[in-house]
């Protein structure tokens, strides 16, 4: 699945349109392991209360989002052809106006975690069940906003928030070790007062783990920092900063779709 929403992001970004194929293809097994495991979410009743909430927090990459919402048929796959158009329902940045299934419009970096702590404050006073998920960018983190929220989610024990940090290590301008640098993310995180993981982001078995030990984790929040690869699945996109937000020429475009095609081939699938 998760090389299928790399198949769909490929798409919606297509050729000589600028879009944010690195940090949505760095995400695909993370939120592959949600919507098609962890999630509470029915796509059927997509308003259903007891649903869990997943704020995508780095909002540039939804595409990926947008890609498990097709997959699921909460979001019709002829919008693939659409993105960033007016005629679509998929904007650049998730747009709860016009796209069903999104939790909240993100994007403006930083504001993701405050969210999605108000929701489990909210959650957790109407006695729901649901927990709420929130994915941030390594990048993203060098925004105050992230540990306020991280200091006041502590303070209030929620043990339903989880935060994942997408460590890719590369942001729109560079490498993060040359543009703000921001090692020991799980000890400033323990240091607020969250239990933190470390997890190969890529390996969806431990993905999964990750996710079952922080759902187990009761008086505080939990965080899964996740190292992963920018632009992952598409070689020419890997570990390089300008696909954070590039354009594909057209033999760019082929490349990437063959070279997914074959990943799917070796693991008996198709398109």
């Amino acid at each position: 699945m998760a090389v299928r929403l790399r198949r769909d992001v490929v798409e919606m970004v297509g050729v000589g349109k600028a879009g944010h194929l690195g940090g949505s293809c760095s995400l695909a097994e993370i939120v592959a392991a949600l919507y098609f495991s962890r999630l509470r979410f029915n796509p059927r009743r997509i308003d259903d209360p007891d649903r869990d909430r997943f704020v995508l927090s780095k909002g540039h990459s939804v595409l990926v989002q947008y890609a498990a919402l097709i997959e699921l048929g909460v979001i019709p796959r002829e919008e693939i052809g659409r993105v960033k158009t007016l005629e679509g329902m998929l904007q650049g940045h998730p747009d709860m106006e016009q796209t069903p299934g999104l939790e909240a419009v993100t994007g403006s970096l930083g504001q993701g975690l405050s969210i999605g702590m108000g929701m489990a404050l909210a959650l957790r006073l109407d006695r729901r069940p649901s927990r709420v998920w929130v994915i941030m960018g390594d990048g993203e983190l060098a925004e105050g906003q992230v540990w306020e929220a991280a200091m006041a989610a502590a303070a209030y024990r929620l043990d339903r928030l989880t935060g994942i940090v997408d460590r890719n290590r590369i942001q729109a301008s560079g490498p993060i070790a040359e543009v703000m640098p921001n090692p020991d993310i799980e000890r400033k995180f323990e240091a607020f007062g969250w239990k933190a993981l470390t997890v190969d982001g890529h390996d969806v078995a431990a993905v999964l783990e990750a996710m079952d030990e922080a759902a187990a984790v009761s008086g505080r929040p939990t965080v899964i920092v996740a190292d992963t690869v920018k632009g992952k699945g598409v070689a020419f996109a890997e570990n390089t900063a300008a696909f954070h937000n590039a354009m594909m020429t057209r033999v760019q475009y082929d490349e990437a779709l063959v070279g997914l095609d074959r990943q799917l081939a070796a693991m008996g699938r198709t398109e």
